[in-house]
């Protein structure tokens, strides 16, 4: 057995503020590694904020976090409610917040419930005073900040077991602590031995790198068979190299897609350097070479008021449609508040020739109005599963107003002949609720981007502060053959899953792209800042992992991957 802790972390404005301290945090302990966080010591489970009466979001977060087990097995955590400058939250008065969970992996949604309810979980029994002994044990009637020692001669009284720890067998914490620790390689393999016919058939043998959550993948190498002149028994050398990419790669550009055309690369983003105006795209025969000095970037779209683009060109991104090329982006004209656009690629064009693009045209819903009368739209991204094609999109109203929804995503149906016009009701995919969507201020569910592997469809989205530390990804996901504008089919992950501890030297890392590299890795594009307190966004790229249950894990450093190096096998020529 091993022992399994919940706490809240500490709150400190300058690297860790209330939304973010003010989850629950665990770590387990066990005689051969000691005491040890998960996730990075980042929070784990985040209360959801609340709605307000006037469309607002107010924040939530947790205190005094408990964990139990009941008496089939299953893990709970409970809570105390605060809003997010620590005050007790009038509304749960006398309840707490619930999650349960039999991995400590997968949680469910969680709930918000009566003490009473808890007490009878967390020891089987149905006394009338159980709610009430459990109630002064977290403090939560008369003296609010209730004790350890107090609380625990109370839960003996009631009968209870809640306590900040539990007892949770190997197995399961070994799994957990896994799943929430930074994966690395942990070895490489080949053939030691193989037998061909010809030269040919070397080239297909391939090394399998294996990593420490359990997981592998076959790993191209470049084998020298220089000394092979026939028949016979050889030692040969083999080298692996993984693709990997500094940081920064380009400073001042955020929204980062690359993109493949025609055996070319592109490269556009939004362009801070030069005020969010125009789009300029690179192109190169290969990614390293759209970052290297002196690559000339292409300016398609530009600032033209006679065509109401003037402010605001921001998240351009490359879809192919209906086998047509498009880029989706949001653009202000002459008063500022971006609308999603689309611009449609003539045929026989050249993607750095601004004559090969059509006049934008602005995205409308099904009826040919606007996506919206007030407010903003923004960061709209494609994705086709088996069900049809969809676009998704932020929205936000009465922006930086005490009246501020905060910004959502939408999804909606499209007809990939004019994807630029819905064919369904928008549909409230997600709100900033969690605490580190919704960060001090800066509340947002923008950025979404998606990709479809293995009957899954992922969107990842970005919440947080968009230049800064607090940047992060979450995750949404929902069935290859579910209709992606029932909410039914979504899946929302509590946590994020991809955050400024995720990387070391890499801070506020969000607003992302997918794409496959020459090898068919899936590869990540992100921006970040270098440093803990820099607004300045710059780009970068790395290898997506796939764990061994098939679920992309985005947090895979350059130096936790596999390293360049050799191998050596012995060939039987025949």
């Amino acid at each position: 057995m091993a022992k399994v802790y919940v706490y809240t972390g500490k709150v400190s404005e300058e690297d860790y503020p209330a939304g973010l301290a003010q989850s629950v945090h665990f770590a387990s302990e066990a005689e051969e590694n000691g005491k040890q966080p998960w996730n990075r010591d980042y929070g784990i489970l985040f209360a959801s904020g609340i709605i307000t009466d006037k469309n607002t979001i107010c924040p939530m977060g947790v205190k005094d976090p408990k964990i139990f087990m009941t008496g089939d097995g299953e893990i709970c955590i409970c809570a105390r409610r605060v809003l997010e400058n620590g005050e007790d939250d009038e509304l749960t008065s006398g309840k707490m917040v619930l999650w349960k969970t039999r991995d400590l992996i997968e949680f469910t949604e969680e709930e918000i419930a009566g003490c009473e309810e808890i007490a009878k979980l967390s020891s089987g029994i149905s006394k009338p005073d159980a709610a009430s002994i459990l109630l002064d044990a977290l403090g939560i009637n008369g003296d609010k900040s209730g004790s350890e020692g107090a609380g625990d001669e109370h839960a003996d009284k009631a009968g209870c077991e809640l306590s900040d720890s539990i007892e949770v067998s190997d197995d399961i914490v070994s799994a957990a602590l896994n799943y929430w620790s930074k994966i690395t390689c942990i070895g490489v393999t080949v053939p030691t031995e193989i037998t061909v016919s010809s030269a040919d058939d070397i080239a297909n043998v391939r090394a399998l790198i294996s990593y420490s959550d359990g997981s592998s993948r076959e790993k191209k190498v470049t084998w020298d068979t220089s000394d092979i002149t026939g028949p016979g028994e050889y030692e040969i050398t083999g080298h692996i190299t993984q693709q990997r990419f500094k940081f920064p790669l380009a400073d001042g550009y955020g929204d980062p897609v690359i993109f493949r055309w025609d055996d070319k690369w592109y490269y556009i983003s939004t362009n801070d350097n030069l005020d969010d105006v125009g789009f300029y795209v690179r192109e190169s025969d290969t990614v390293q070479g759209l970052f290297e000095d002196g690559v000339e970037a292409h300016c398609i779209l530009d600032f033209d008021p006679s065509r109401n683009l003037e402010k605001t060109f921001w998240a351009p991104e490359f879809h192919v449609i209906g086998g047509e090329l498009y880029i989706l982006f949001a653009v202000s004209g002459h008063q500022w508040g971006p609308q999603c656009h689309m611009m449609k690629f003539k045929k026989g064009g050249h993607i750095t020739d601004p004559a090969s693009w059509e006049d934008p045209i602005r995205v409308v819903r099904k009826d040919g109005s606007p996506l919206t009368g007030e407010g903003i739209t923004l960061d709209m991204t494609y994705i086709r599963n088996n069900k049809g094609s969809y676009v998704i999109w932020s929205y936000r109203k009465d922006i930086m107003t005490p009246l501020d929804t905060g910004s959502m995503l939408y999804v909606a149906s499209i007809d990939e002949s004019e994807p630029w016009k819905l064919t369904s009701d928008p549909v409230l995919l997600t709100r900033p609720l969690y605490g580190w969507e919704n960060v001090s201020g800066t509340i947002n569910n923008e950025g979404p981007y998606g990709f479809v592997k293995d009957g899954t469809v992922y969107i990842t989205y970005s919440g947080g502060s968009a230049n800064a530390y607090t940047y992060v990804l979450g995750l949404l996901t929902a069935s290859a053959d579910a209709d992606l504008t029932q909410l039914s089919s979504w899946k929302k992950s509590i946590t994020p899953v991809l955050t400024f501890r995720s990387v070391e030297g890499e801070y506020g890392p969000g607003h992302n792209s997918f794409y496959m590299n020459e090898e068919g890795e899936m590869m990540i594009a992100y921006h970040g800042e270098t440093e803990l307190k820099s607004r300045l966004r710059c780009d970068g790229i790395r290898r997506v992992h796939f764990r061994a249950d098939g679920s992309p894990y985005f947090q895979m450093a350059a130096a936790d991957d596999v390293p360049d190096m050799d191998v050596r096998m012995k060939v039987r020529m025949s």
